[in-house]
């Protein structure tokens, strides 16, 4: 499959880009293959002028896609004036050296284009630090292929170095030693992150995840009234955001947006943004933001459930909200989504339809692990009061007349039979604003 695009009439991007694709068996047919990496040129600030597919049982050795397909690229690159070509795919080394060759241009994969993107999209300390590791780790086994032309030609060549070679064991080992300080100060952010989330525990937390421009900081301004930055493309913001968000009949919860995910997100890019990911994997629940109004709709929400599995929040309690149903024409793609999804919420972010169902189904979650109670404990007992703040919300503390003082409060279930072994003598559940003894019963406490 080969097509050419039509110039436009000014140069609105300095680089103009071909873009090409391997479509390997396991890949949907019904899947736009090259509409994700066209987004992603366009928020890399390039002109997207030439597309090239192929369809193959499996990647070439030495090009990756077959000699006919190069020889077609190569014509279409000289037709189009491009000056770069990037492939949906993650090439060797050897594989992009080759392509270069050919076509006289520079190549780039599918990782490299997120990288970039990823570079000039860090704005904090420690996103740039993450880039910058993700950027070496991937670099590390690519060094050969930036010293080719200082390679020296010699006869019996086993044991005699070219100065290519020597430059390559030092780039190596400059490398090396940049990559274990950055890990090694994202380890003591990322010991930071995890301190600063536990300690905000007092408050429930409800963290946005999904696909990539689905419109999470415009859900979170509305949602908190908060003026996180928002912009129409790929990776528009890399950093954790969390704000305040008050729930009706619950009280306040703190809402974090996180960085979005794309199909097939590279592993280390993952391990990079650990510490970003750290508030997702603390949340108490998870909102899967896809965008309806997407014509890969049901292909994002697998790659974005994909990654919760890899980095492990696929369990978690989880919410799926389609999101953009203002830019729905087509009434039919709703109830398809509807019939595809029975339990997601269908929401608009910037008309605000849908939010009340939202709020009501997040605060209905958060409660099923909640009890409302009044717990008595003699007026002597220090520890009883301080767990109690430390695991729960304490709405008030007051003292009877028999020596007791009596908390209200808000508890999850697990910590119900510890209350006993810190020395409470009587428990009232509260439902609708009534109260009704609660037994304690057998094997509550086994919980701790």
């Amino acid at each position: 499959m080969l097509n050419r695009e039509p110039k436009p009439t000014t140069q609105e991007f300095p680089e103009a880009a071909v873009l090409t694709c391997l479509m390997l068996p396991q890949r949907s047919l019904d899947e736009e293959p090259l509409e994700e990496l066209s987004g992603l040129a366009e928020a890399a600030g390039l002109r997207v002028v030439g597309r090239v597919v192929q369809r193959r049982e499996a990647p070439d050795a030495a090009t990756y896609i077959g000699k006919g397909k190069v020889e077609e690229l190569r014509k279409l690159v000289g037709s189009c004036a491009a000056n770069l070509v990037i492939f949906d795919n993650d090439l060797s080394p050897a594989q992009a050296r080759n392509l270069e060759k050919v076509l006289r241009v520079r190549v780039l994969d599918r990782t490299e284009l997120i990288l970039d993107i990823f570079a000039t999209r860090a704005r904090t300390h420690e996103a740039q630090l993450a880039v910058e590791l993700a950027q070496l780790e991937y670099a590390m086994p690519r060094l050969k292929r930036l010293w080719t032309h200082l390679e020296r030609q010699t006869k019996g060549g086993v044991g005699l170095r070219g100065p290519g070679e020597k430059q390559l064991e030092v780039d190596r080992r400059l490398t090396a030693k940049r990559i274990h300080e950055l890990k090694r100060e994202l380890d003591l952010i990322h010991g930071r992150r995890q301190g600063e989330v536990v300690a905000r525990k007092r408050h429930k937390t409800v963290s946005l995840v999904g696909y990539t421009n689905a419109g999470k900081s415009t859900l979170m301004n509305t949602l908190t009234g908060s003026d996180v930055h928002v912009e129409d493309a790929l990776f528009a913001t890399l950093d954790t955001r969390t704000r305040r968000w008050q729930l009706p009949g619950w009280g306040p919860v703190l809402l974090s947006d996180t960085v979005g995910f794309i199909r097939d997100l590279p592993h280390h890019l993952i391990a990079s943004f650990r510490a970003t990911l750290e508030e997702a994997r603390q949340a108490d629940l998870l909102l899967h933001i896809a965008d309806g109004s997407s014509p890969a709709v049901f292909h994002q929400i697998s790659a974005a459930h994909k990654v919760l599995g890899e980095i492990g929040l696929d369990a978690k309690d989880c919410i799926l909200v389609i999101n953009k149903i203002d830019k729905l024409s087509d009434l039919s793609k709703l109830q398809s989504l509807r019939h595809r999804y029975p339990h997601a919420i269908p929401i608009s972010a910037v008309t605000g339809e849908g939010l009340d169902q939202l709020r009501g189904l997040v605060s209905e979650i958060l409660a099923r692990r909640f009890l409302e109670l009044e717990v008595e404990a003699p007026i002597e007992n220090g520890r009883l009061p301080a767990f109690l703040a430390d695991h729960g919300e304490v709405f008030s503390n007051h003292y009877g007349m028999d020596g007791r003082t009596v908390i209200h409060c808000r508890l999850p279930q697990e910590y119900l039979g510890i209350l006993w072994q810190l020395g409470a003598v009587r428990l009232l559940r509260r439902v609708n604003g009534k109260t009704e003894p609660l037994e304690f019963a057998e094997g509550e406490s086994s919980h701790h």
